[in-house]
C-alpha cells in the first residue's frame, strides 16, 4: 500500500545529504530485530521468529500497550528537560540494567522492565531527536519519538511495501490528530480519543518487536547470553531507527518532503530493499 511518489529525481540534495540519506535508508530497511539478535549469538536462527503461545502473544501486546502509554505521558510532557549531549551510551547502560533486572524476574517481570526499558529508549531517541534539530518543545517532536516504536516491527521478508514510508503514511492522520488534541488542550490524557487511537496503531508494530525479545529469551542457545544484553540490543536497534527516521524528517525540513521521499523510494529499490516497479512510468 505504497503512494505513488512523483519523480522528482533531478532535484538535487547536497552530496553529504544525499549520504545522510542512504545511510538513514539503510537503517531503517536494512536492519531488523531478529537479525541483531542472531549476530549477538553468534549464528542464524530461525527459533527467534517462530510464533510464540497465544497467551504470550497477548501478553507482549499488552505489556507493549502498557509502555508506550506510560512513553506518551513522557513525550508529551518532560523531553525538554533531558540532558544535552549525547547519551546513547548511558542510555544503553540503563536499559541494560532494567534487561537483568528482567532476566533473573523472567516473564512475570515484563509489565513492570518493559516501560520502563521503553522509557528509557524514548529519552535516548530525543536525545538523537534534538541533535537532528528537532525542538523537544513541540509536543509534534515527542509524538515522532514514539513513531520510532512502531518502524521495527518485521523480521526481514514481511516488510510493508513501501516499507518505512508507508509506515509513516499509515500513522500519518493518527499522528496529526493526537498533535491537534494536545496543542489544542494543552495536557496529555491518555484516554482521549485521538491520542487512545495513536497508542493503539503503535503498540501494534511495537509488539512484534517485543514477542521477537521474548522469543529471544526463550531460545536455549541464548541460555548463557543476559537479559541485559538481549535488552541492549533492543535498545541499539531502536536508537539506529531514530537515527533513520530524524534525518530523514531534517532533510524533509530543508528540502521539498516529497522530493526527499522520492529520492528515499529510489535508493530503497536501488539498493534491493524494496522491490522495482512492475513498470517504469
Amino acid at each position: 500500500m505504497s503512494a505513488q511518489l512523483p519523480v522528482l529525481y533531478d532535484s538535487q540534495l547536497s552530496a553529504s545529504d544525499l549520504e545522510a540519506l542512504r545511510a538513514a535508508v539503510a537503517a531503517l530497511e536494512r536492519q531488523t530485530f531478529t537479525g541483531r539478535i542472531s549476530r549477538l549469538a553468534g549464528r542464524r536462527m530461525g527459533l527467534v521468529t517462530r510464533p510464540l503461545p497465544p497467551q504470550i502473544q497477548e501478553m507482549a501486546g499488552l505489556a507493549a500497550q502498557k509502555a508506550l502509554i506510560a512513553a506518551l505521558k513522557v513525550a508529551l510532557s518532560s523531553l525538554e528537560g533531558a540532558p544535552q549531549g549525547d547519551t546513547t551510551r548511558l542510555h544503553r547502560r540503563l536499559a541494560a540494567l532494567a534487561g537483568g533486572f528482567g532476566g533473573a524476574v523472567g516473564l512475570a517481570s515484563l509489565p513492570v522492565e518493559l516501560p520502563l526499558s521503553t522509557t528509557i529508549m524514548l529519552r535516548s531517541i530525543a536525545d538523537i531527536a534534538r541533535n537532528e534539530g528537532e525542538n523537544l518543545r513541540n509536543p509534534a517532536t515527542g509524538l515522532a519519538c514514539l513513531e520510532v516504536f512502531a518502524l521495527g516491527g518485521h523480521t526481514g521478508d514481511n516488510v510493508l511495501e513501501g516499507g518505512y514510508l508507508a509506515i509513516r503514511g499509515m500513522l500519518a492522520k493518527s499522528v496529526s490528530d493526537a498533535a491537534r488534541y494536545v496543542a489544542v488542550r494543552g495536557v496529555s490524557q491518555e484516554s482521549a480519543p485521538a491520542l487512545v487511537r495513536l497508542v493503539s496503531q503503535l503498540s501494534t508494530r511495537f509488539g512484534v518487536v517485543v514477542s521477537q525479545k521474548l522469543a529471544a529469551q526463550a531460545v536455549p542457545i541464548i541460555g548463557a547470553v543476559s537479559g541485559a544484553a538481549i535488552n541492549l540490543a533492543f535498545t541499539e536497534h531502536f536508537q539506529t531507527l531514530a537515527r533513520g527516521h530524524f534525518a530523514v524528517r531534517r532533510l524533509e525540513r530543508v528540502y521539498n518532503p516529497v522530493m526527499v521521499r522520492a529520492h528515499y523510494a529510489r535508493i530503497a529499490r536501488e539498493e534491493g530493499y524494496w522491490d522495482a516497479p512492475p513498470s517504469a512510468a
